[in-house]
């Protein structure tokens, strides 16, 4: 069941009444939160309002089809998808998963396999979007500045973090302050090697 102190949101775009009351009948009992929208345009102006943690696409959609939803999502949101066909055709289910779904749901709906079937495409929607999070801290790192990096590594020794984990202190840090991440960035590098020029000229004098 899903977190009931958080309910994950479906939405449901499906244009035949009877299919769609029964999937958000099936979800709600199942602890999710449900959108639900009968045609394509309806569904994409849906999900990028909501942003929902799940979409379910009839493939057969009045206005946009649930193809051209999905690449509408995959350019413009980072909502998962999973398609629901009366076609359950190799060539229909190769389409959908090379069209980026997480799941494809055949009509009739098979309705003990639903949850289950949704919390699978649920879980690989968790699995790539940490992947999609650590692509994107791999990026800001080779990206930063040279005192950036500095900054960073210092953080990383005197608070024991990782790099992700530092970089981000840096930035909330900077925003904080109302400051540029290069700019405070600069500001540690300096300080550290003042403090570093002062404990070394202490230690010299002895």
């Amino acid at each position: 069941m899903a977190d009931e102190q958080q309910a994950l949101t479906i939405l449901i775009a499906e244009d035949d009444r009877a299919s769609r009351h029964l999937l958000a009948t099936c979800l709600k009992r199942g602890g999710y939160e449900t959108l639900e929208a009968i045609t394509g345009n309806e569904a994409v102006q849906l999900a990028l309002e909501h942003q929902p943690d799940l979409a379910i696409l009839d493939i057969m959609l009045p206005g946009l089809n649930g193809t051209e939803v999905a690449a509408t999502l995959r350019q413009e949101t980072d909502v998962p998808f999973m398609f629901l066909s009366a076609l359950d055709e190799a060539q229909v289910v190769q389409k959908a998963i090379d069209e980026g779904a997480l799941g494809y749901l055949v009509k009739p709906l098979n309705v003990p396999q639903l949850i289950p079937t949704v919390q699978a495409a649920l879980a690989r929607a968790q699995d790539l979007a940490r992947l999609r999070t650590a692509e994107r801290n791999l990026s800001t790192a080779l990206s930063i500045g040279r005192e950036t990096s500095i900054a960073v590594g210092i953080l990383m020794e005197r608070h024991k973090l990782s790099q992700a984990a530092a970089f981000e202190l840096l930035r909330v840090e900077a925003r904080s302050q109302r400051r540029r991440v290069a700019d405070l960035a600069e500001m540690i590098v300096g300080a550290t090697e003042t403090l570093n020029t002062i404990v070394g000229g202490g230690r010299g004098s002895r």
